[in-house]
């Protein structure tokens, strides 16, 4: 094989030395990740919106940590209790949106998981807990409500949304 000084550059450099998948399956890829995953400032606006939003919102975390702070309104279950009762807690006709910390932990990935296999529909927010804080939005504690403002690496200062 002859190659070019194109195909030499791409071969040098860590991006392209994996080609890029074709146009079909990058759609297909990208796709099928909208309906695995939610973003916090979706999240966010669907829950702030009048009426409901259609999903519940579940924190997968240890009670310790649903005290530290969780997203009002969402159903405390942790990851290992899942099995025993989601059944009694959440309707499997209502879509389930899992978080635990945030990107770095997979306990929200874990949740999904286990209620999926119990047959009920479900999406991991991206960014978890963390961007739920970092993006401004409020939250309860065991001690009552908080906000903090919005982290500038997070989420715009001055805009209602991002605008993607």
């Amino acid at each position: 094989m002859v190659m070019t000084s194109h195909s030499t550059a791409l071969a040098a450099n860590p991006v392209l030395r994996v080609p890029p998948a074709s146009p079909a399956a990058a759609a297909a890829y990208f796709g099928a990740s909208l309906a695995f995953h939610a973003d916090v400032s979706d999240v966010a606006s669907a829950l702030a919106a009048d009426g409901d939003p259609g999903f519940v919102v579940l924190d997968s975390r240890s009670t310790a940590s649903w005290d530290q702070g969780h997203i009002p309104g969402a159903v405390h279950l942790p990851t290992a209790l899942i099995p025993e009762q989601a059944a009694a807690l959440l309707d499997p006709a209502v879509p389930v949106v899992t978080y635990c910390w945030g990107p770095g932990c997979n306990g929200g990935t874990r949740a999904a998981l286990a209620l999926a296999q119990r047959g009920f529909q479900v999406k991991e927010m991206l960014g978890g807990f963390e961007y739920w804080v970092r993006e401004g939005f409020a939250y309860e504690t065991w001690e009552g409500g908080e906000r903090r403002a919005a982290d500038r690496l997070t989420a715009p200062v001055d805009a209602a949304d991002c605008g993607c």
